[in-house]
């Protein structure tokens, strides 16, 4: 058996793995966090340095044309210089030659009149080289005066380069703002617009009843067509005035509360089944129907009193069904008038 001096060794031997374990952890995870931090202010940076580049080049190409422009005019200038000091050679002969002429006219009688002759032909020479000479000059002061004015404007340039990209900077933060403001104006509208439709689905519930042949689907109020017309006509029937009357009263309650600033107009949409009318009545074909059925509740609606700014009537004929099955149920849900209330 062990003594007891051996089992106390074994008791007191610690174990530094778990701990060289956490502190491994923790390094790597605080790598792992320096290399995201690095990463993305890469991004960042590249991000910046890509739009100074392409005002940069922008800058570059038009610097480029205007020294383009400068080395053109220097070489024009240097033509002009070497000109004048062609000139001023020829100028140079020429008084030599005067000299040489005037020696000999000293020197001898016989060739005095030759050499005047000769000096006078000189001195008209000289004269019209030193026209030439100042025209040149001139010239030359011309060019350095343009070269003067070249660069003010090259440096007018970079000035107002730098003042358009500050105004495009605060342009752009502007229509950002701007732009968040409608976000949210338009927003607000929608909001305001979806509670006044609840609000008027609400009434309409309690001033019509829980009628079958009423019913409302996704954002509209649905009437059958035989509630409010005979079969084939689009004139209101007695019990179609009553319903209409109380839409009528329920449109000018809400209108009333609605703020002025909201442009709403409640569609009205006529629909019919897809059996083809005779075209021997009053009206052809569906579409003229469905639009007449339409156009007698909006007018009975303008005449109870609703602005008719506030209404629009369509006809959809027979295309827009709720029910497509060939049988007498779906048709009859087919022929039916719609109401939104909407924006313009």
């Amino acid at each position: 058996m062990p003594s007891a001096r051996t089992r106390r060794r074994g008791h007191d031997r610690v174990d530094y793995w778990p701990g060289f374990v956490d502190a491994l952890s923790t390094l790597l995870l605080a790598i792992m966090f320096l290399l995201s931090v690095f990463v993305l202010a890469q991004f960042l940076l590249s991000q910046e340095i890509s739009g100074k580049d392409t005002v940069l080049n922008r800058l570059n190409s038009q610097l480029n044309e205007l020294t383009a422009l400068l080395a053109l005019e220097k070489s024009a200038k240097q033509d002009l210089e070497d000109q004048i000091n062609t000139l001023s050679a020829s100028l140079g002969q020429s008084r030599a030659e005067q000299s040489r002429l005037q020696a000999l006219l000293n020197s001898g009688s016989g060739a005095a009149e030759i050499a005047e002759e000769r000096a006078g032909t000189l001195s008209q020479t000289l004269d019209e080289e030193r026209k030439v000479s100042r025209r040149a000059l001139n010239q030359v002061q011309l060019l350095n005066q343009q070269i003067t004015a070249l660069r003010k404007q090259i440096a007018a340039l970079e000035d107002a380069l730098d003042v358009s990209e500050a105004k495009d900077r605060e342009s752009s933060t502007k229509i950002a703002d701007l732009g968040r403001r409608l976000n949210v104006a338009l927003a607000q509208r929608v909001q305001e617009l979806n509670r006044y439709r609840s609000d008027f689905f609400g009434r309409l519930r309690e001033i019509l009843g829980n009628r079958k042949d009423i019913r409302v689907v996704g954002d509209r109020f649905v009437f059958q067509s035989e509630v409010l017309f005979p079969s084939g006509g689009a004139q209101l029937n007695p019990a179609g005035l009553g319903e209409m009357e109380k839409l009528a009263k329920a449109l000018i309650e809400l209108g009333s509360e609605i703020p002025d600033e909201i442009e709403w107009v409640l569609r009205v949409d006529g629909h019919t089944d897809n059996i083809p009318l005779s075209g021997n009545g009053r009206y052809r074909d569906n579409w003229e129907l469905s639009s007449g059925r339409a156009t007698s509740v909006v007018k009975y609606l303008v005449r109870q009193g609703v602005p008719a700014k506030r209404l629009v009537a369509a006809g959809f004929g027979e295309f827009q069904p709720l029910d497509i099955e060939a049988t007498q149920e779906a048709r009859d849900r087919n022929r039916r008038i719609e109401l939104k209330l909407t924006e313009k």
